[in-house]
């Protein structure tokens, strides 16, 4: 499984170049490494913690500002199997987080506190994939 962290500068441009003025949903899939690799010289960069670990010292580090900008977890799931893709794909987090708008997920991501937050999610994630989607109606069938 490739690993991918952070967005690339043309997936963070084409992210910005679409209307910000709207909710969205970012769908999240994670897996963590087995042991949290921070940067040497981290305060965590021989503590042993797991992936899992440091991702949840991510999550409380940044939980305050999720709240300040009105973003929430939707949806949260236990991964069990991938019934269509890629094999060797498993997940240890999936959920939907929503955000009021994509100038609330920038206005997050671009935080000083959140900045120096993400070395735990840097230091937890073996790969992940984040995919921002409009929020659409609901239905009874596909399609």
């Amino acid at each position: 499984m490739t690993g991918f962290i952070d967005p690339d500068r043309a997936q963070f441009e084409a992210f910005k170049n679409l209307d910000r003025d709207h909710p969205i949903e970012m769908l999240n899939l994670v897996k963590f490494r087995d042991t949290a690799k921070y940067p040497a010289g981290h305060a965590l960069a021989d503590a042993g913690l797991t992936g899992a670990q440091a991702y949840a010292n991510y999550g409380a580090e940044t939980a305050p500002i999720i709240a300040r900008i009105g973003a929430a977890i939707l949806w949260r799931g236990e991964y069990q199997t991938t019934l269509i893709g890629p094999q060797g794909e498993d997940w240890d987090e999936v959920f939907i987080a929503r955000y009021p708008t994509a100038h609330a997920f920038l206005e997050m991501v671009t935080d000083p506190v959140y900045r120096q937050a993400v070395v735990h999610r840097q230091a937890a994630v073996a790969t992940s994939r984040l995919v921002r989607c409009a929020p659409a109606r609901g239905g009874e069938a596909f399609g």
